[in-house]
């Protein structure tokens, strides 16, 4: 039972049936598929976590999301059947798809309350999300377990979460939504998705012999010997909260950088007063070294364009580097031309530098201590995934961090808040402290109203809820 006090609480239960495995509905081929140099690298080693919500629709009526996805489901794994099988480790820590046809686990779920009764926290951080997306005792590993888990709990008033889970070394956030995309149009009776598959992981190999071209400051190997990181707090002390930048906020932003930054994106703005913010907040010492790392898609940046249908890692995150002394003390404006310029280096040759990296040096980590890494979720088109009940209240990650080993990842989503404004909705992890200090320098930075505008935070969701399987 998870508890979150409130003078007004709710009680609910979510009644989950046996995980099943759901294999391709014909058969698919045996093999064994490479994953690609960028793919296998130790920081994608994790699993991303996604929540889509859809209210009940009454054209739908009698119509069971259950039965539909897990169909669709059933039918889409035959042109994505490499998602069937599991993950091997070999020489090197070099991963491969061993495509089996075991399948991926699919739970069904019954909520027995409305989707109403929990309006205001139908964002991150999901006080039930354990509930929502039951992880299945021993399946949450990279290698030799399902790739895909898909939960589907209805709600009392005919609504749904299609709550998904997959190992990201086989899909970056691109692929992740084509693959969703797919599931969506067989659902609605299509025989095969707009976009077939495209496997090609070779495209993303190391070459022979590896030349390491770039500098990679974001795979920088440095003693974390102090309180640079905040993987260095104690975890029971660690604390997640959603914040949310409107128009308002994004003027009062632009109205901070100067002229010759004026076509700066609103992605560069929220990512700069982010890094700055959360950097003053951790206290860190004014001659440390802090990183922001941007999520760049490399695609189109390759000649030719990696072709359509590619479902893999195709992405890398380099790193914009500055004290904090220089961060926090120089104007707005040196934060913002720093995200600008670090997202522009990226080019084919640096994505093929770093997949020559992972081989040279043992697919390492990512520098943890004093990072931050951003990805911007807001043109993947996630609201548009309809499996016939139209699109999605709130589509996005259920939780910030990269996997339990990194809490300073965050992902920008697309949100409407209460007063009906659109903008962009982030969850960060901080300890405690520190984000009591975040809260009130986003606050001082922006001034006015800021913090009236934000969602509910966690822990005044009134909500307890117990659930049985």
């Amino acid at each position: 039972m998870t508890s979150l006090s409130s003078s007004h609480s709710l009680v609910f239960t979510v009644q989950r049936r046996q995980p099943e495995l759901v294999a391709p509905a014909s058969p698919t081929p045996h093999e064994v598929k490479l994953l690609s140099d960028i793919d296998d690298q130790e920081g994608l080693r994790f699993q991303i976590p996604l929540f889509h919500i859809y209210q009940h629709k009454p054209s739908m009526e009698g119509k069971d999301p259950v039965r539909i996805i897990r169909d669709a489901l059933s039918r889409t794994l035959v042109f994505y059947y490499p998602f069937a099988g599991r993950i091997r480790e070999g020489h090197g820590r070099k991963l491969m798809v061993d495509c089996t046809e075991e399948g991926v686990l699919f739970i069904e779920a019954d909520a027995d309350v409305t989707l109403d009764q929990l309006r205001g926290s139908l964002h991150p951080p999901f006080p039930c999300s354990q509930e929502l997306l039951y992880n299945v005792p021993g399946s949450d590993g990279i290698v030799n377990c399902p790739l895909l888990l898909i939960q589907v709990t209805r709600f009392k008033c005919g609504g749904f979460i299609f709550a998904i889970r997959v190992n990201h070394t086989m899909v970056d956030g691109t692929g992740l939504v084509q693959f969703v995309s797919a599931l969506t149009e067989m659902a609605q009776g299509a025989h095969q998705p707009s976009i077939l598959p495209v496997w090609q992981r070779e495209l993303l190999l190391a070459r022979n012999p590896p030349q390491i071209t770039c500098n990679h400051r974001e795979y920088e190997q440095l003693p974390n010997n102090k309180e640079g990181t905040i993987i260095s707090y104690d975890e029971n002390d660690m604390v997640q909260r959603s914040f949310f930048f409107g128009p308002t906020e994004i003027a009062s932003l632009r109205r901070l950088v100067p002229r010759h930054l004026g076509q700066c994106t609103r992605f560069e703005l929220i990512t700069a007063c982010l890094w700055r913010c959360r950097t003053k907040a951790l206290q860190l010492a004014p001659e440390d070294d802090v990183r922001m790392m941007c999520i760049v898609n490399a695609r189109a940046r390759f000649n030719p364009i990696i072709p359509l249908g590619y479902y893999g890692n195709a992405f890398v995150y380099p790193a914009a580097v500055a004290s904090v002394r220089k961060l926090c003390e120089n104007p707005f404006g040196y934060a913002v031309e720093l995200i600008k310029k670090v997202k522009a280096e990226v080019t084919e040759e640096y994505v093929r530098s770093v997949a020559d990296l992972m081989v040279t040096k043992g697919r390492p980590l990512f520098t943890t201590v004093g990072s931050c890494i951003v990805s911007n979720l807001t043109r993947f088109g996630l609201k548009e995934a309809d499996f016939g009940w139209g699109k999605a209240l709130y589509a996005g990650v259920s939780q910030g961090g990269a996997g339990p080993a990194f809490h300073g990842a965050t992902f920008f989503m697309n949100y409407e808040n209460e007063k009906g404004e659109k903008g962009v909705l982030f969850p960060i992890y901080l300890p405690s402290n520190a984000m009591e200090r975040f809260e009130k320098e986003l606050g001082d930075f922006l001034g006015g109203d800021f913090n009236n505008n934000q969602p509910t935070k966690s822990d005044e969701i009134p909500m307890f809820m117990r659930s049985t399987l």
